[in-house]
């Protein structure tokens, strides 16, 4: 029978695994507290990083509905979980654990989906939210720009080509 410390905390984990857009398990084993400091600043806002027991991640994981990380709840484990950006999220891990070979990133979930630790190397890889939307942003304004173009030379051209013509006429009219 579980005691109410341990049903309090599952009930924790299990709202923080609803409320967040992704989570990302990693293995902290051999790294410092002053580290783990480091790496909860590098999160930023968008990011909580727990570290957390396995028995108990599991259970609140799959009350949340998410079974596909189940294999990796082993070893000394922490969930980071983005309430953001999870782009911005994964370049943090990923440029973390370039510097510190001990944090492991092991799986994740985004959206409901199940990622691989080589999935969110490449979630890492993209650009940010913001990047994406002003490249769109850019995109859109750039084809309004000649749109714009294109309709305001379809009457200038149009004049021209009337003025050409009256000049035909008047230069054939005066010729004969």
């Amino acid at each position: 029978m579980p005691t109410p410390n341990k049903a309090a905390s599952v009930a924790e984990l299990k709202d923080a695994f609803q409320s967040s857009n992704a989570a990302v398990l990693t293995e902290y084993r051999g790294l410092t507290v002053a580290q783990l400091k480091t790496l909860r600043r590098s999160l930023g806002e968008n990011a909580q990083y727990a570290v957390v027991k396995n028995t108990l991640t599991k259970i609140a994981a799959n009350e949340a509905g998410i079974t596909a990380l189940d294999e990796h709840f082993a070893g000394p484990t922490a969930v980071a979980f983005v309430t953001g950006d999870p782009v911005e999220s994964a370049k943090a891990l990923r440029d973390f654990a370039k510097e510190n070979p001990n944090l492991i990133i092991k799986a994740g979930v985004l959206d409901g989906k199940a990622l691989s630790a080589d999935d969110i190397k490449k979630l890492a890889d993209l650009e940010s939210r913001e990047v994406l939307l002003s490249k769109l942003a850019g995109a859109f304004k750039g084809k309004q720009t000649q749109a714009a173009q294109l309709f305001q030379a379809l009457p200038s051209k149009l004049v021209r080509t009337v003025d050409a013509l009256r000049a035909k006429q008047a230069e054939q009219g005066g010729a004969e």
